[in-house]
């Protein structure tokens, strides 16, 4: 899928409706110019950002002042969906007028070891705070739902919703009756797709396939499907088919600086 030039564009003020730019969607370890999963949610002039992993900075910081991040969620602990939180806390600490503490939501202990890398600064960089995967709670305007998805460290699945537009996202995920929770309806389902079609057996219950991604759009009725945590090297036409194959709505790859617009009826730049 071709990619939309990775430009920031113009702040057009307030709005009600959700809209996400991918800053990320590499697995693993970023391909050669690419980067791992980063997500970058904006809805009424709040800004989310969901995994900085690594090296979606350097693409927040051209889409984004760092300064204007008001908030960032973390899936799980693996450094290619939270390593990057340390250069956004660099640049929001050292500066001649510090900002305040950024609030961080994660699961217990998912971040540690990053902000370790600055400690003590970190302690006044960061407003950390603990949620627990099932739990519901909000950031700025957005409510999230949180799901227990496997993996092979403690996961959280994301259902973020802004009035009636909804995102969900399954951050790395194997099987589990809960997507299905996850995904019902969603506006947008941003899913794990490590593999094309089989995963292997040592995986399995770990990861996902595109394959699979599309099953589960097809099953909880998702408008589009975004498929991420793409493994450098991936054929992407590859992978869209293998989730076409149980979805006929839109499906898309996750490629950075594209943005996608969740609104239900109104015009825009879908992204795929």
């Amino acid at each position: 899928m071709a990619g939309v030039p990775f430009t920031p564009g113009p702040f057009l003020g307030p709005r009600s409706d959700l809209r996400l730019t991918v800053l990320g969607g590499d697995g693993g370890f970023p391909d050669a110019g690419g980067a791992c999963s980063g997500y970058l949610l904006e809805t009424d002039g709040f800004h989310l950002l969901v995994d900085p992993g690594y090296a979606t900075f350097p693409r927040l910081a051209r889409q984004l002042a760092p300064e204007r991040v008001d908030a960032v969620i973390v899936s799980h602990g693996h450094p290619d969906h939270c390593a990057d939180l340390s250069p956004l806390l660099r640049a929001r600490s050292l500066r001649e007028d510090p900002l305040p503490p950024l609030p961080v939501y994660s699961l217990p202990g998912a971040v540690a070891a990053v902000l370790a890398l600055d400690s003590p600064r970190t302690a006044s960089t960061v407003e950390l705070h603990d949620f627990s995967a099932g739990t519901e709670f909000r950031v700025g305007p957005l409510q999230v739902r949180s799901f227990d998805l496997p993996h092979f460290v403690p996961n959280a699945g994301l259902r973020v919703k802004a009035g009636e537009e909804v995102l969900a996202y399954t951050g790395d995920s194997g099987p589990s009756p809960q997507l299905r929770g996850l995904a019902q309806d969603a506006d947008l389902l941003l899913a794990e797709a490590t593999y094309v079609s089989e995963v292997p057996a040592e995986d399995a219950p770990f990861l996902s396939s595109a394959r699979q991604a599309g099953q589960l759009a097809h099953a909880a009725h998702a408008r589009r499907l975004l498929l991420t945590h793409v493994w450098p090297g991936t054929d992407r036409d590859e992978l869209e088919h293998a989730a076409r194959e149980g979805f006929n709505g839109q499906v898309g790859s996750a490629t950075a600086g594209e943005t996608i617009d969740l609104r239900r009826h109104l015009g825009g730049h879908q992204g795929f």
